[in-house]
C-alpha cells in the first residue's frame, strides 16, 4: 500500500501532496563534512492560492500570517534546517506549515464594542484628580 503524503493540518482540513512540493537543498551550519555533501535543509512550498482545500479567507489570512515567507504567486515558502537528518527536516517543515494554516483557519475576534464610562465612575475620577491636586499644592514651602 503506497502512503499518502496528504498533510492532515485538523480533523477536517488535509493539505493534498499536489499542493506541496519539497526540495532539498544543502544546509549552513553545523555537520562537518557531511554538509558540504548531503542536502539536508528542506524548501517546503505549498501553493495556497491553488488549494482548493482551503476557503478564501483562510487563504488571505494564511498569506498575511505568513509575512515574508509568502511570495507574490500566492505560495508559502518554508525553510527547515535545523536538524542534521533530511528526514527529521522534512517532518519538521511540514509541521511548522501545518502549525500556520491551523492559526489560519481560527476565525479573527468579532472586532470591540465601543463604551462609555458611566457618569459616576466620570464623577469619581474627577473627584480623586482633584484630591491628588490638593495634596500636592499643600506641599508647597512653609512660610515663616
Amino acid at each position: 500500500m503506497a502512503e499518502s503524503r496528504d498533510l492532515r493540518v485538523s480533523a477536517s482540513v488535509v493539505l493534498p501532496e499536489g499542493d506541496l512540493e519539497e526540495q532539498f537543498i544543502r544546509a549552513s551550519g553545523p555537520g562537518g563534512q557531511n554538509v558540504n555533501k548531503v542536502a539536508t535543509a528542506v524548501q517546503l512550498r505549498f501553493r495556497a492560492a491553488a488549494c482548493e482545500a482551503l476557503s478564501g479567507d483562510v487563504k488571505r489570512r494564511l498569506l498575511r500570517l505568513a509575512g515574508q515567507r509568502a511570495t507574490r504567486e500566492g505560495e508559502v515558502l518554508i525553510e527547515a534546517s535545523r536538524f542534521r537528518s533530511q528526514e527529521r527536516n522534512r517532518e519538521d517543515a511540514r509541521e511548522r506549515l501545518a502549525a500556520l494554516v491551523r492559526e489560519a483557519l481560527t476565525p479573527p475576534p468579532p472586532p470591540r464594542k465601543k463604551t462609555r464610562p458611566s457618569r459616576g465612575a466620570v464623577e469619581r475620577r474627577l473627584k480623586a484628580k482633584k484630591g491628588r491636586s490638593q495634596v500636592k499644592a499643600m506641599r508647597g514651602r512653609v512660610a515663616d
